[in-house]
């Protein structure tokens, strides 16, 4: 038996190093989103959610912004956090939003201390597809549309 586990204990590591390297295998995020509102990823459990890292200089995150918008407005079981990877004051973080408008709640994260589920991105926009189990179902860096979503969700029915 003794041998069995040291068989397995580098398998066990190799696994724990690389949920971390990707972040957790189902994350948490609990943040308080711009409009004084809390938001609870944990909550959102039986839905498709969408984690947003975005940035007010991002010109690709600003064109997705709208297509995102639109496909969480039209799917019932879709949900999304924008997470603001910027260091602005909130007041020009407010008017970019004003003038930019989602459906979805937006946060600003803190650089400093980053959500630690989700790894600081690297580039800008980085989108994580959270299936209904609470797993990440797919992470994307770079624009997405629709269409991406969509495809994300339809493979996930048949798994």
């Amino acid at each position: 038996m003794k041998s069995l586990l040291r068989a397995m204990l580098p398998c066990a590591l190799l696994v724990a190093a690389a949920v971390g390297a990707a972040g957790a295998a189902r994350p948490q995020l609990k943040i308080t989103t711009l409009d004084g509102h809390g938001f609870d990823l944990a909550a959102q459990r039986g839905n498709w959610v969408i984690v947003n890292y975005w940035a007010t200089w991002c010109s690709p995150c600003i064109k997705e912004m709208p297509d995102l918008s639109a496909f969480v407005a039209a799917h019932d079981n879709v949900a999304a956090i924008g997470l603001a990877w910027d260091d602005v004051e909130r007041s020009e973080l407010e008017q970019f939003v004003a003038s930019h408008p989602v459906v979805y709640p937006l946060a600003q994260v803190d650089l400093d201390h980053p959500p630690a589920d989700f790894p600081a991105p690297r580039g800008l926009p980085v989108t994580y597809v959270i299936a209904p189990d609470g797993s990440v179902a797919k992470t994307f860096t770079g624009p997405i549309d629709g269409k991406d979503l969509a495809g994300v969700i339809e493979a996930g029915k048949t798994r």
